[in-house]
Parts: C-alpha cells; sequence; structure tokens
C-alpha cells in the first residue's frame, strides 16, 4: 500500500490568533481560507511541503452542537488536550528563538532527548502544543 499524509487537523477558538503564530511567527503559507456559517477553516502549509497540508479548524465543527458539547470542547482546547502537532528543524535552537521572539508561549526549552531528537516545544494561542525536533545524528 503507497500511502501519504495529507492533512492534519488543530482546533483553535480564534483564526486570528492563530494565524499571527502559524503564518507570522512560523512561515506557513495560507493556502485557503473558508467560512460557513459561523465557523471557519484555514489551511496552512509549508513551501517544503506543498502535499501536507495544516487545517485550522474550529473545535467543534457542528452547528448543531449542544451547548453543553460546546463547552466541553473549549474545556479541553483550554487545557491543551485536543492536539498537537511536531514539525522537524534543522536548528532546534535558533527555531525556539525565533518562536519566542514572535511572543510563543515556551512550554519546554530545547533540550536533547535521550530517543535521538533535540527538541523544544510552545503553546499555540489557542493552547495546542507545538513541537519542534531536530534530528540529532549519531
Amino acid at each position: 500500500m503507497d500511502i501519504e499524509l495529507s492533512q492534519c487537523f488543530i482546533a483553535v477558538d480564534d483564526h486570528d490568533k492563530a494565524l499571527a503564530f502559524y503564518r507570522d511567527a512560523l512561515g506557513l503559507e495560507v493556502r485557503g481560507d473558508v467560512g460557513y456559517e459561523a465557523m471557519r477553516w484555514v489551511t496552512l502549509g509549508s513551501p517544503a511541503q506543498p502535499d501536507v497540508a495544516i487545517v485550522l479548524e474550529p473545535p467543534l465543527a457542528d452547528p448543531n452542537a449542544s451547548p453543553a458539547d460546546r463547552q466541553a470542547m473549549a474545556d479541553l482546547l483550554a487545557k491543551g488536550l485536543l492536539r498537537g502537532v511536531v514539525f522537524s528543524t534543522g536548528d532546534c535552537d535558533a527555531t525556539f528563538e525565533r518562536v519566542r521572539a514572535a511572543g510563543g508561549e515556551v512550554l519546554q526549552e530545547p533540550i536533547d532527548q535521550h530517543y535521538g531528537v533535540r527538541d523544544c516545544a510552545f503553546r499555540d494561542p489557542s493552547g495546542n502544543m507545538v513541537r519542534f525536533a531536530q534530528s540529532r545524528k549519531p
């Protein structure tokens, strides 16, 4: 079987703040911006990976969801429990400094992990964990 990753989805509660992080701080390009009713989906991607898209979506993309369900999703998002994403980078320390200088909320400064990467972590404006990993060649 020949399969490849096409899209991944990240729930956000404010698309404009998320764009300031993913587009402006990380340098991803906006590939699409679609609205339906009171919801919005923004597709972004790295110029280095034209076939892979990250879609910023509402926490609960269901116009018929109950208020209790909407609140439950908002609570999970605020705790950073819905999704996360890991980017690879050629220079973890430089990436860390760039994202921190852009106002990213630091979760973990760059560190060498026992499983062979140097990585760091941030929270995006919605609370999702975003990691940046640099492979360490033996």
